[in-house]
């Protein structure tokens, strides 16, 4: 994936300026900043939701404006909040996850094949949730509805795997899990390319490789994590002086005292 001068403009404000971004098969990415700082714009680009007002995207080798997205979308698993508010609060949990393989977000008279129901069991076990496949989306904790849709997100087996702030809402219990499954997930050879947004340093698992940094629509820095992530680059991000601290591939940030 390659971002080339992309701008997003909405009214009088950019939301997106002059981001160059790339992202190579393997990498494992996080893109941190502070809230409003693009992330989730530049995320919407990245899953074809949405095109740049000027700049080139380039993703899976395809030129975003020169081909049907809806051909890309099956290629890019997504985890956002925008999506998860598409799921009917109703729909078994089994569901959310096989219907993704026909891109859909419900379950209605469609026959899925058999192969597709194991690889969504599979996927389910993989994220702890195999003994909650027919509860009601609706009905789970925040951490089980993360897990179920970054289950959904891999149905596709897809080449670019994206996870918008997934440890968003979840408390210390819950958002350990999840980084310890992300870190094995990051871990697997087989896995896809992954970007996963955050503003906490804490979420980011032991194993993600490369770091961008955002600030106002803009990038303040890019490149591998041990490298990129330093004081000076968090000052620049968010705006304060922070104290970076690093062990065992976990990152925590406080404010200088």
């Amino acid at each position: 994936m390659d971002f080339a001068e992309v701008t997003v403009v909405r009214g009088r404000k950019r939301l997106l300026d002059g981001v160059d971004w790339s992202v190579s098969e393997g990498e494992r990415w996080v893109v941190l900043g502070a809230n409003g700082a693009g992330k989730t714009t530049l995320m919407q680009i990245a899953a074809t939701r949405l095109h740049p007002t000027s700049g080139t995207v380039s993703i899976l080798g395809e030129t975003l404006g020169r081909v049907d997205v809806f051909d890309l979308r099956p290629l890019i698993g997504l985890s956002s909040a925008a999506l998860a508010a598409q799921i009917p609060a109703g729909e078994k949990v089994l569901d959310v996850v096989v219907t993704a393989a026909y891109g859909a977000t419900g379950r209605w008279r469609e026959q899925y094949e058999r192969l597709d129901e194991r690889r969504a069991f599979g996927l389910l076990h993989d994220w702890g949730m195999s003994t909650l496949l027919n509860r009601p989306f609706g009905s789970l904790s925040e951490g089980e509805r993360k897990r179920t849709q970054i289950a959904r997100a891999l149905m596709t087996d897809p080449e670019l795997l994206i996870l918008d702030e997934p440890g968003a809402g979840l408390d210390l219990a819950g958002r350990e899990d999840l980084v310890r499954r992300l870190a094995d997930l990051a871990a697997d050879e087989a896995a896809p390319a992954i970007v996963l947004v955050t503003h906490h340093l804490e979420e980011i698992p032991p194993g993600f490789t490369h770091v961008l940094m955002l600030r106002e629509g803009q990038a303040v820095a890019s490149g591998p994590i041990g490298e990129t992530l330093n004081e000076a680059n968090l000052a620049a991000t968010f705006g304060a002086d922070l104290k970076l601290t690093a062990s065992n591939g976990r990152y925590t940030a406080v404010a200088r005292a």
